[in-house]
C-alpha cells in the first residue's frame, strides 16, 4: 500500500485512539462463544428467542418511570481534544479533491471504471485506478457484490488497502429480511425471521444477542458499519416498507430493543446506525419509488416517532436521513433528506444531535425522479449532512460539490467539518 504523505498523523491518531477514554459508558461484554451453525440452505431457523420473566408490580412500576436519556456531555475529555488535533492536521495535508470524496459512501460498481459492469465483485486494476482519483470515503455492499465467503473477505481487505485513509465498509444486514450476508446461499449464517419478532418477545436481551452476532460475521468478512438497526415505530399497519423490520409499534420499546441492538454490535468492534430520520414508520409509500409524506407536526413526532432517536444518539455512530416530506414541519418543500430547516434546525439545532448524520440512498426515486444528481448532493450536504450515500451518478455528484466549494457557494471549512466528523466515525 502506498505510505499516505500525512503517515505520522495517522500513526499519531492511532497511538491517542488506544489512549483515549470515551465519553460512552459501556459495560464489559465477554467475547461471544459464537459455532458455525449446522445449517441446510433450505432449513435455515430463526435463533431462539429468550422468553421475558414475570415481573412483579414493583418492577413493572420501577421499570415505568425510566427517565428520559441524557444527551452526551458537552465536555471533551483531553485525550479525544488530541485525537482532533491529529486528525486536523491529516484535514490540512488533504486535497479540496480528497476531501470531496470522503464525503461520499458509494455501491464499488459505482465508482467510475474503464469499462464498468453492472455488479463489482473483485477488485481489479482499473477499481485500483478509479481510487486513486477518488479515494472514496467508504463503500456499501449489496447482494450482487457478495459471491462466496472467500471472496467478500478478499475483496472488502482489498477496498480496505487501496487507499491511504482506510474506507468505511458497510451493509445493511437488519436481521430478517434485509440481511445481504445472512439471506445469501452458500454463507451458512443464522438467519432471524424479524426484527419484529424479537421486539414481540419483550426481552432486549434477544436485540443485544442479535446484534453481537450480526456484528461478529460482520467483522469476519471485513465490514465495520452496520446500517443498523432500524429505530421506525411501526405504528401503521399499512406501512409497505418498514413493517416488521421495526421492533414494535411501542417507542420505548423500540428504543430499547434498539439500544441493546447497538451495545451487541459495539461488542464485537463493528459500529451502528440508527435511521430513518425522523421515522418511517407512520407511511403507506415507498421513498424508494416516490416522494412520500409524514402529515404530523413536530410536537406529534416527539411524542412517538423521535423517541428511539432521542434516546439512542448517545449509543448511536450515525444517524440516516429518510427522503421523507414533512409539510407540517418544514416549509421548504424539501424531503427530510435534502432539508437545512429540518437536518441543521431540528436534529442538530432542536435535538442537539453532533454526530454524522448521511443520507439515505440518493438514488432512490424520491430523489433520483426529482432532483439532478449534481444539485441533489450539494443540496443534501447543505442541509447538514456529512456522507452522501450512493448518488445515482457518482461522477456528476462529486464534481457538482468540488465546483460548489471553488464557487464559494460551499465553504471549505464546511467540509473539513464534515470530515473530522467521518474520520472520527472510522475510528482513526
Amino acid at each position: 500500500m502506498k505510505v499516505p504523505k500525512y503517515f505520522a498523523a495517522l500513526a499519531a491518531c492511532a497511538v491517542l485512539l488506544a489512549s483515549c477514554v470515551t465519553t460512552r459508558e459501556k459495560k464489559p461484554v465477554p467475547e461471544p462463544e459464537i459455532q458455525e451453525p449446522e445449517i441446510k440452505e433450505k432449513e435455515i431457523t430463526e435463533p431462539k428467542l429468550t422468553e421475558p420473566e414475570e415481573k412483579s408490580s414493583t418492577q413493572e412500576e420501577t421499570e415505568a418511570e425510566v427517565p428520559e436519556a441524557e444527551m452526551p456531555s458537552t465536555e471533551v475529555p483531553k485525550g479525544e481534544l488530541l485525537l482532533e488535533s491529529a486528525l486536523s492536521q491529516i484535514i490540512a495535508e488533504m486535497t479540496l479533491e480528497e476531501k470531496i470524496a470522503q464525503l461520499f459512501v458509494i455501491a464499488p460498481e459505482q465508482c467510475p471504471v474503464t469499462g464498468g459492469a453492472a455488479s463489482q465483485t473483485e477488485f481489479t486494476q482499473s477499481l485500483k485506478e478509479a481510487l486513486a482519483r477518488y479515494p472514496v470515503g467508504g463503500f456499501i455492499f449489496f447482494a450482487q457484490n457478495i459471491k462466496n465467503p472467500a471472496q467478500l473477505k478478499n475483496f472488502t481487505r482489498q477496498l480496505k488497502e487501496a487507499t491511504s485513509i482506510p474506507p468505511i465498509i458497510a451493509v445493511d444486514e437488519e436481521g430478517g429480511r434485509v440481511a445481504r450476508l445472512a439471506n445469501t446461499k452458500g454463507f451458512g449464517l443464522p438467519v432471524f425471521t424479524s426484527m419484529g419478532a424479537i421486539g414481540a418477545s419483550g426481552d432486549v436481551e434477544n436485540a443485544r444477542k442479535a446484534g453481537q452476532l450480526i456484528g461478529s460475521y460482520l467483522a469476519e468478512y471485513g465490514f465495520t458499519l452496520d446500517f443498523a438497526p432500524d429505530v421506525d415505530v411501526n405504528t401503521n399497519p399499512k406501512n409497505i416498507v418498514i413493517g416488521d423490520r421495526a421492533f414494535g409499534s411501542d417507542p420505548e420499546l423500540v428504543a430499547g430493543m434498539a439500544g441493546a441492538f447497538l451495545d451487541g454490535l459495539h461488542s464485537v468492534g463493528v459500529k451502528g446506525c440508527i435511521k430513518h430520520f425522523p421515522g418511517h414508520g407512520d407511511t403507506t409509500g415507498d421513498t424508494h419509488a416516490d416522494y412520500v409524506a409524514v402529515t404530523k407536526d413536530w410536537g406529534e413526532l416527539k411524542e412517538c416517532e423521535l423517541i428511539p432517536f432521542i434516546k439512542n444518539f448517545s449509543a448511536a455512530d450515525c444517524v440516516m436521513i429518510a427522503h421523507l416530506s414533512v409539510p407540517n414541519i418544514t416549509r421548504d418543500g424539501l424531503p427530510a433528506s435534502l432539508s437545512k430547516e429540518l437536518i441543521s434546525g431540528k436534529l442538530r439545532g432542536d435535538l442537539g444531535y453532533d454526530g454524522v448524520v448521511l443520507t439515505d440512498a440518493l438514488n432512490m426515486g424520491a430523489i433520483e425522479k426529482n432532483y439532478a444528481d449534481g444539485e441533489a448532493a450539494v443540496l443534501a450536504f447543505e442541509a447538514g449532512n456529512d456522507i452522501l450515500l450512493m448518488p445515482n451518478d457518482f461522477a456528476a455528484s462529486y464534481n457538482a460539490m468540488l465546483e460548489a466549494v471553488k464557487s464559494g457557494r460551499i465553504a471549505e471549512k464546511c467540509v473539513d467539518e464534515s470530515v473530522m466528523r467521518i474520520l472520527l466515525l472510522k475510528g482513526l
